[in-house]
């Protein structure tokens, strides 16, 4: 049966810790001191740490993986705990769980307390940049909290990432080619990926089934903010316009396939990330996708007026899971026109990505994990935010201005070893939208936690689990 508990943001300050004052030869308290302290302010008292580790999930995606990954951490014998920010959050867990009902002002307070009370040792989140992750990452520090985020794979496809700190910007894969070889001669081949399950249709029903919970049940959590910057109701009107344009925007994309393979344009490659993505706009210097866009399009045309002759094109890619809330392809059109390019510009929604990339003289981009797979096929990649892959080496080190002059192809052999090490050190082989995907996922997903926790509680979580195990009741998976 669900639980639900509420700590009153009023009393989410933790009482001062009681203790004996010292006493004199004649067993009297000191009152003089006693009378000192009385008017000086108490510093918060630091927990000490349970040997016995206590995850506590946060915000996870619109899917049952937290669930599963939950209730396997319990069979393991650890404790387990959630708190729910909205009617969405609560639909997607399975077991007890406690709900914020305060404003995000109150949050970090609320969580304080919650893990003093608690003895919460691990956090679990799904990604490391929303509001109420922020302040919990930052609440947590002080009081030596591990923290694991998970978030969408940054090899694709059959992979997600779990990283022990953070993730993307603030994720601890080596930044040097030194260390990248240093690591990957100490790891072995990984092994490869195990195909998986899981399509568009089942995201959206359950994008949709949280979302509307969301929507129906607002007074259940009157303080909670959604992270996205624009309203649901209008990312699914772009996203029913777009399902109806969808027969045009195919074959306008096998058009621009078929005509830049006939003529063998020569083109650079400019993938678009989602605006609402926080990669841009915590780990770049853009606050959003229209900037990015145009300050690329502008130095395009200041190469294009120093090389009058160039026949080069910018092929402009609209990311797969854009809403249609903001029409890209006109925005592109507007900067393309006012920097005197727009002959030179081309826009697709779809298309193989693969081909795309392969084709290209090389990719421009922020952070996207499509940079990833620019490097995997050797081609020259400009990462002007702050990404993993961004290493000497790897991508082109010089400014957007002189990468269309001279780009930068990836060292091939050390694309290969961060490859090994991104690989051992954060992908998981799984999913977050099909029943065996989650299964995957989640089997893979527990060792990896259980990595960082010290051997006492290892051994108490052990100790725990054996009588259940032996009585059957332990999962199979396990």
């Amino acid at each position: 049966m669900r639980t639900a508990t509420r700590i009153d943001q009023a009393s989410a300050n933790v009482r001062p810790m009681t203790g004996t004052v010292a006493l004199s030869a004649n067993g009297s308290d000191r009152t003089g001191l006693r009378a000192k302290l009385s008017g000086m302010p108490q510093p918060r008292p630091i927990i000490a740490r349970s040997p016995v580790a206590t995850f506590l999930f946060l915000q996870g995606i619109a899917s049952p993986f937290f669930s599963e990954l939950g209730h396997a951490l319990r069979e393991r014998g650890h404790k387990v705990r959630r708190i729910n920010f909205s009617s969405g959050d609560w639909l997607f867990w399975r077991g007890e769980s406690d709900d914020y009902r305060g404003t995000s002002d109150g949050w970090p307070a609320y969580l304080d307390a919650y893990i003093r009370e608690h003895a919460v040792t691990d956090l679990v989140l799904f990604g490391d940049c929303r509001p109420y992750h922020v302040a919990a990452i930052e609440a947590g520090k002080p009081l030596g909290v591990r923290v694991h985020v998970f978030e969408e794979g940054y090899i694709r496809p059959n992979w997600i990432t779990c990283e022990h700190g953070g993730v993307n910007g603030s994720s601890t894969l080596p930044k040097t080619a030194a260390e990248i070889r240093a690591i990957a001669r100490r790891l072995p081949q990984q092994g490869r990926a195990m195909p998986l399950t899981g399509d568009m249709a089942r995201r959206s029903v359950w994008d949709i089934a949280y979302n509307i919970a969301n929507i129906a049940f607002p007074y259940l959590y009157p303080g909670f903010r959604s992270h996205r910057p624009n309203h649901i109701a209008a990312e699914y009107g772009g996203w029913i316009k777009k399902f109806l344009r969808r027969g045009r925007t195919r074959r306008h994309a096998a058009d621009v396939n078929r005509i830049y393979g006939a003529i063998q344009a020569d083109y650079f490659l400019l993938p678009l990330q989602l605006d609402s993505d926080y990669q841009i706009r915590v780990h770049s210097p853009f606050l959003g996708v229209e900037g990015f866009m145009d300050r690329v399009i502008a130095s395009f045309a200041k190469y294009l007026r120093q090389h009058p002759g160039a026949q080069t094109r910018l092929l402009v890619k609209l990311h797969p899971l854009d809403s249609g809330i903001m029409d890209w392809r006109k925005r592109a059109r507007q900067s393309a026109r006012r920097h005197g390019v727009n002959d030179r510009i081309d826009f697709i929604d779809g298309g193989d990505l693969q081909a795309l990339i392969d084709g290209s003289r090389g990719v421009v981009l922020v952070n996207s994990t499509v940079g990833m797979l620019s490097l995997e096929r050797g081609r020259p990649t400009l990462a002007t935010g702050v990404a993993i892959y961004n290493v000497p080496g790897l991508t082109h080190q010089g400014d957007i201005d002189s990468f269309w002059h001279a780009p930068t192809p990836p060292d091939m052999a050390l694309m290969a070893d961060f490859r090994r090490v991104v690989m051992h050190r954060t992908q998981i082989n799984g999913g977050y939208f099909s029943t065996s995907a989650i299964e995957r996922a989640v089997a893979g997903a527990v060792p990896r936690l259980e990595a960082v926790l010290p051997p006492a509680a290892l051994a108490i979580a052990r100790a725990t689990r054996e009588p259940a195990a032996e009585g059957g009741s332990l999962s199979p998976a396990y």
